[in-house]
C-alpha cells in the first residue's frame, strides 16, 4: 500500500507539469483566436468607414498598426490596403505609394495572389487618382486575373467591377457591360447585399453612359432593396448619387434634385464631408439647370466653403463656377464674373483643358443673357483658342500614331524583303550548280520574282499615296485639314496691290455651327459627326469644284475661293446660310437642323498701300464671325474693305473690329439667315 502511495506521489509533479502546461497552451491558442477575429472585426468595420469618411479611418488604422503588421497573412494584408487607401484618401499620397508597394511585394514573397491582387488593385486605383489612364487599367486588369484565381469571393467581385469601369474609361462599352454583369451574378450568386450595392452601382453609372435610363432604374431598384439591408447610410448615400446622375440624364431634375437632397442629409448624418461637399456642388448644378438662382447661389456658397475645409481645388473650382453662374443671372455681375475667373484659374493651374473650355462656354452664354455681349466675345474667343490647342494636339497624335503604322508596316516589309532576297540567294546558288540542265527553269523563276518585286513595289507606291491623301484631308468629313490649307497659303506668293483693287478677287468664309455643343449634350456626339458630314456634302453642293473646303477645327469650316466677283461675296454667303439652314439631318429616329454663322472678306484684303498677310486676312474674318456669333447667330458678316488709309489703323481694327466698324474704320456687310431680301451694309 505505502510502496503504491510513494510510485503514485512520485509520479504526480510530472503529471502536474503535464496538464498545467497544456492548460496554458490552451489559454494562448484561444487568447490568439480572440485577438485575430476581433482584429478581422476591427478591419471590417474601417474598411466601411474608410469608404465614406476617410480622415477617421485613419486614426483607427495607426492606432493598430503593431497588431496588423503582426497578424496572419491575410489580415496583414487586408490592414496594409485599407492603410493604403487611407493615405491616398485624405491625399498623403507619399504614404500611400509606400503602404501599396509594401502590399504588393508581400504578395509576391508569399505567392499569395489575394494579397499581391489587392496591391495591384490599390496601386491601379491611385494611378486614376493621378490622371495615367493606361498604368492604371493595365494594373486592373492583372489584378482580375489574379482575383479570379482565387477563392476570395469579396475580391473577385471588387476586381471585375474595376475592370468594367477601366472598359467603360476607354470607350469599350460591350466590354464593360460584359464585365459588370458578371460581376452582379457573383454578387447575387454569393448573396452578400454589399457586393450586390457595389456592383450594380456600377452597372447603373454605364446604363446612364450609354443611355439606357430605363435599365439604369432597374437596376437602381434592386440596388435600393439591397442597401437596405446592408444597414449602411454611406451605401444609401452613394446610390441617391447613383440616381441623381439617371434623372439628371434622362431630364428628371426634379427627381435628380430630390435624390441630392436625401442624399446630403445622409452624408451629413454620418460625417462624410467629402461627399457632402460633392453634392452641394450637384445641388447648385441642379438648382441652375431648374433655373431657382437663389438656392443655386446658396448651395454653391456653400459647396465652396466645404471644398476649401477639404482642401480640394478642383472642387472649389467647380463649386466657384456654379456661383458665378448663379450671381450672374441673379444681377449680380461684378461677384458673378470674379468668382467664375477664379474658377477658370484654378483650372488652368490644374491643368485641366477640356473642364476650362466646356467653362468657357458656359461664361460666354451667361454674359450673353446678362447683356455683356464684349466679355461673351472675350469669352468665345478665350475657347476657341483652347478648342484649336486640344484640337491640334489631337491632331498630332493621330499622325504620330499613323507615322508609327507606317514604320512597323516598312519595317514588316523590309523584313519579308529580307527574306525574299535569301531566297533569291539560296535559288541562284542553286541554279549556278544546275545551270546546264535548268537554264529554262531558272529563267521562268527569275521572271515570276521579277513580277512579284513589281507588284510589292506597286502596293507600296499606292500605299505611299493613301498615307499621303490622308494626311491632307479630315477622316470624319473628307474635307481639306487645316494643315493642307497652311501648306498652300505658305507657297503662295505675296499678293500685290493691282490685284486688291481687281473686279476680279478671292475670298476667305469662316462658318461655325451654331449651337453645337447642346447637339452634343443633346443627342450625343455621333449625332454632332453626322451635323458635320451633312454640312460638308451641302458646302460641296453650293460651292464650286474649284474652291477649297477646309475642316478648320472642331465645328467649323473655311472655304478659299480663288477668284470671284467681287460685289458677289454677299450672294455666296447668303447661299451657304440658306443651303445649310435646308438641311435635313437625321441620326437615330431624330430629325434635325441647323444653321451656321459666316465672317467673310474679299482676299487679298488692302488699306491703302498695305497689303495684308493672308493670316491677319484668316483673323479679321474670325473676328466677324464671332462679330455674327455675338449678334444673334444665323447670320454672316462681311469686311468689305476700310475706310480713309490716313485715318485707319489696321492694328487697332484687330483689337476690336466692332468698334472700328462703328468708328467708319472699316466697311461690313451683314447678310442675314432665312431673310434673303433683307441685307444692311455700311
Amino acid at each position: 500500500m505505502s510502496s503504491s502511495l510513494s510510485r503514485s506521489l512520485a509520479r504526480s509533479p510530472r503529471l502536474v507539469l503535464a496538464a498545467a502546461l497544456c492548460m496554458v497552451s490552451s489559454f494562448a491558442a484561444g487568447a490568439e483566436v480572440d485577438e485575430t477575429a476581433a482584429l478581422a472585426r476591427q478591419l471590417a468595420e474601417i474598411r466601411e468607414l474608410n469608404k465614406y469618411v476617410p480622415e477617421r479611418a485613419l486614426p483607427r488604422l495607426l492606432a493598430i498598426e503593431q497588431e496588423g503588421r503582426a497578424a496572419p497573412l491575410e489580415l496583414r494584408a487586408e490592414f496594409l490596403n485599407q492603410l493604403a487607401n487611407s493615405y491616398d484618401s485624405v491625399g498623403r499620397r507619399a504614404e500611400a505609394t509606400a503602404a501599396a508597394d509594401e502590399l504588393v511585394a508581400l504578395g509576391r514573397r508569399h505567392d499569395n495572389k489575394v494579397a499581391l491582387a489587392k496591391g495591384l488593385l490599390r496601386k491601379g486605383y491611385m494611378a486614376y487618382g493621378r490622371s495615367e489612364l493606361a498604368e492604371s487599367h493595365r494594373l486592373i486588369w492583372e489584378a482580375e486575373q489574379l482575383a479570379q484565381a482565387t477563392d476570395d469571393i469579396n475580391l473577385k467581385v471588387r476586381a471585375t467591377i474595376s475592370s468594367g469601369d477601366s472598359f467603360a474609361e476607354e470607350g469599350n462599352f460591350p466590354k464593360a457591360l460584359e464585365r459588370l454583369q458578371l460581376a452582379v451574378a457573383l454578387a447575387r450568386k454569393h448573396g452578400d447585399p454589399t457586393q450586390i450595392v457595389m456592383s450594380l452601382n456600377a452597372l447603373i453609372g454605364l446604363y446612364s453612359q450609354m443611355r439606357e435610363y430605363d435599365k439604369g432604374f432597374e437596376a437602381l431598384a434592386e440596388a435600393l432593396a439591397a442597401a437596405k439591408k446592408t444597414n449602411s447610410p454611406g451605401r444609401m448615400a452613394t446610390l441617391k448619387h447613383a440616381e441623381y446622375i439617371l434623372a439628371a440624364a434622362s431630364g428628371q431634375y426634379q427627381r435628380g434634385l430630390k435624390a441630392l437632397l436625401e442624399g446630403l442629409a445622409i452624408e451629413r448624418g454620418i460625417g462624410a464631408d467629402s461627399m457632402a461637399a460633392y453634392s452641394l456642388v450637384n445641388l447648385a448644378d441642379c438648382y441652375l439647370k431648374l433655373r431657382d438662382y437663389g438656392n443655386a447661389a446658396l448651395y454653391a456658397e456653400q459647396a465652396v466653403s466645404a471644398a476649401r475645409a477639404l482642401n480640394d481645388a478642383g472642387l472649389e473650382a467647380t463649386a466657384r463656377l456654379n456661383l458665378g453662374q448663379a450671381y450672374l443671372a441673379l444681377g449680380r455681375l461684378e461677384e458673378g464674373k470674379r468668382h467664375i475667373e477664379a474658377g477658370m484659374t484654378a483650372y488652368e493651374n490644374l491643368g485641366d483643358q477640356p473642364e476650362l473650355q466646356a467653362a468657357l462656354v458656359e461664361y460666354g452664354q451667361a454674359l450673353e443673357r446678362a447683356g455683356d455681349l464684349p466679355g461673351a466675345l472675350r469669352a468665345y474667343h478665350r475657347e476657341r483658342k483652347i478648342s484649336n490647342a486640344l484640337f491640334e494636339k489631337r491632331r498630332q497624335r493621330a499622325v504620330l500614331d499613323l507615322q508609327e503604322k507606317y514604320e512597323t508596316d516598312k519595317k514588316q516589309r523590309e523584313i519579308e524583303l529580307l527574306r525574299s532576297e535569301n531566297k533569291v540567294n539560296r535559288l541562284q546558288q542553286r541554279i549556278w550548280w544546275l545551270l546546264a540542265a535548268l537554264f529554262a527553269l531558272a529563267s521562268v523563276v527569275v521572271g515570276l520574282l521579277y513580277r512579284k518585286v513589281r507588284q510589292a513595289n506597286a502596293k507600296l507606291y499606292a500605299k505611299n499615296k493613301e498615307l499621303k491623301q490622308q494626311s491632307v484631308r479630315d477622316p470624319l468629313t473628307g474635307l481639306y485639314n487645316r494643315r493642307h490649307f497652311l501648306d498652300y497659303m505658305r507657297t503662295q506668293p505675296q499678293p500685290e496691290r493691282q490685284a486688291a483693287a481687281a473686279e476680279q478677287c478671292g475670298a476667305l468664309f469662316l462658318l461655325d455651327v451654331d449651337h453645337f455643343k447642346h447637339i452634343n449634350d443633346t443627342w450625343g456626339h455621333a449625332a454632332g459627326d453626322a451635323v458635320l458630314t451633312a454640312i460638308s456634302a451641302s458646302l460641296r453642293e453650293i460651292l464650286r469644284e474649284t474652291d477649297m473646303i477646309v475642316r478648320w477645327g472642331g465645328e467649323e469650316f473655311l472655304a478659299f475661293l480663288p477668284e470671284i466677283p467681287r460685289a458677289g461675296l454677299d450672294e455666296v454667303a447668303q447661299r451657304i446660310l440658306a443651303g445649310v439652314s435646308a438641311v435635313n439631318i437625321t441620326h437615330g429616329g431624330q430629325s434635325m437642323s441647323v444653321n451656321v454663322s459666316i465672317g467673310f472678306a474679299p482676299f487679298p484684303l488692302c488699306c491703302g498701300e498695305l497689303v495684308l498677310p493672308w493670316e491677319r486676312a484668316v483673323n479679321l474674318v474670325d473676328m466677324a464671325l464671332y462679330l455674327a456669333k455675338a449678334h444673334g447667330r444665323n447670320r454672316a458678316y462681311g469686311v468689305q474693305g476700310f475706310g480713309d488709309p490716313s485715318q485707319v489703323c489696321v492694328e487697332e481694327i484687330e483689337q476690336n473690329l466692332e468698334q472700328a466698324w462703328r468708328k467708319g474704320q472699316v466697311r461690313m456687310s451683314t447678310v442675314l439667315g432665312n431673310q434673303q431680301d433683307l441685307r444692311a451694309s455700311a
